[in-house]
């Protein structure tokens, strides 16, 4: 555990030097004694730095963790000065945006102090960056905060930041912050980042995605970070995706910030969502699993909307009438549950056949998270084969 200070009056502008205080004029005439017709021009500049310093130094200490037994103050500081200079985050002007760094080794970890609130928000982009090999975690510290941030500089990292300098891409998890972050693992190395997204946006829309890439091959590393846009399906993604085994591996999915341990859900229903979207990415993951003429929606309708006769006519004019904007829709199949309240396949699913992908394309990206009677509706392509012979059990 230790403590470095990098520039010379940093301790004084800080008044941490131990059994001292900031000099403040009025408290110690003593040591800045008021000569008659003295100007106010001519007093210590320090001590309004130092009150500035303090109150903003909750916005200006950035937390980094999962640091090498390696790194020390010296080296912590020197890198990140390096990097921040590099991506063009320095806005203090000339000189080293790092001030001060705290190292506790034990649970290595560190607290970086930048010279400005800016920088530090500048810093936020650099979550993931390798520092002597290892990844390490870029973080706000838990006395951040951002209501009294925001008055002090900008929050947000500077979207026009030179990331690639780095080995970083824009949108990458520095920009996916929060409890509800997502950490993905275990994800085969072939597959594709428009994959990976569309796998993920079965959910619904994202507000961030980052696949993990080696700097030097471009390779993807096996897993990613995502952020969803409504953020009440993150357990539920998490609940369906964990555990699905995929080729040779299997998917780890949790909230990144929370370790190995899976949340649990609080409400009953999130397993019932989660057991529907286990089903349908088994048909997203099957091998060639490309676009068909047939997009399958669920959570549109439930089994009590359709026993009625005249409901579900009501419902298949609407269906049709929406669904027909986005190509030639020539067939409309809503399940519909037996009378005999025996189990009846696909009830709770509408399937939608058009003349051609084109239009197919279209009605599962316009359909696919849009809210239908307050649930949010699921679109994926459907197996031809298995629509034409009436099997809608997928």
């Amino acid at each position: 555990m230790g403590l470095v200070r990098l520039q010379p009056g940093t301790i004084a502008c800080f008044g941490q030097l131990p059994g001292t205080n900031p000099a403040i004029p009025g408290l110690f005439p003593n040591i800045f004694p008021l000569a008659t017709g003295q100007q106010f021009g001519a007093l210590p500049v320090m001590p309004v730095q130092a009150m500035t310093q303090q109150a903003t130094r909750h916005a200006r200490r950035v937390y980094v963790g999962g640091l090498p037994p390696t790194a020390n103050e010296q080296s912590v500081a020197t890198y990140f000065s390096h990097v921040m200079a590099a991506i063009g985050g320095n806005t203090a002007g000339p000189g080293d945006a790092v001030v001060n760094v705290y190292i506790n080794h034990e649970k290595k970890f560190a607290f970086v102090e930048m010279r400005s609130v800016e920088e530090a928000s500048n810093a936020m982009a650099l979550d993931g960056i390798i520092f002597e090999g290892a990844p390490v975690k870029v973080r706000r510290p838990s006395d951040y905060n951002p209501s009294l941030a925001a008055t002090l500089g900008p929050s947000q990292p500077n979207p026009n930041l030179n990331l690639a300098a780095v080995g970083l891409t824009a949108g990458s998890a520095g920009g996916l912050e929060g409890p509800d972050r997502i950490f993905v693992g275990g994800l085969p190395y072939y597959f594709t980042e428009t994959q990976i997204r569309e796998l993920l946006e079965t959910f619904g829309p994202l507000r961030g995605f980052d696949l993990v890439k080696d700097r030097e091959t471009g390779n993807s590393k096996g897993y990613a970070f995502c952020v969803y846009q409504d953020l009440s399906v993150t357990d539920i993604a998490c609940a369906a995706l964990n555990g699905i085994k995929m080729g040779d591996k299997t998917l780890t999915v949790r909230r990144a910030n929370q370790g190995a341990s899976q949340p649990k859900p609080e409400q009953e229903n999130v397993l019932l969502h989660a057991q529907q979207q286990i089903a349908l990415q088994k048909l997203i993951l099957q091998p060639g699993s490309v676009a068909t003429k047939v997009v399958c929606l669920t959570q549109v309708v439930s089994p009590d909307e359709l026993k009625d006769d005249d409901d579900y006519q009501d419902i298949l004019e609407d269906m049709r009438e929406e669904c027909g904007k986005f190509g030639a829709l020539v067939n409309l199949v809503i399940p519909r549950p037996k009378p005999n309240g025996e189990p009846s396949p696909g009830v709770g699913k509408v399937f939608l056949e058009y003349a051609d992908t084109d239009g197919s394309s279209k009605a599962r990206s316009g359909l696919n998270g849009r809210k239908f009677g307050g649930n949010q509706v699921m679109a994926v392509f459907y197996p031809e084969n298995k629509f034409a012979q009436g099997d809608y059990e997928g």
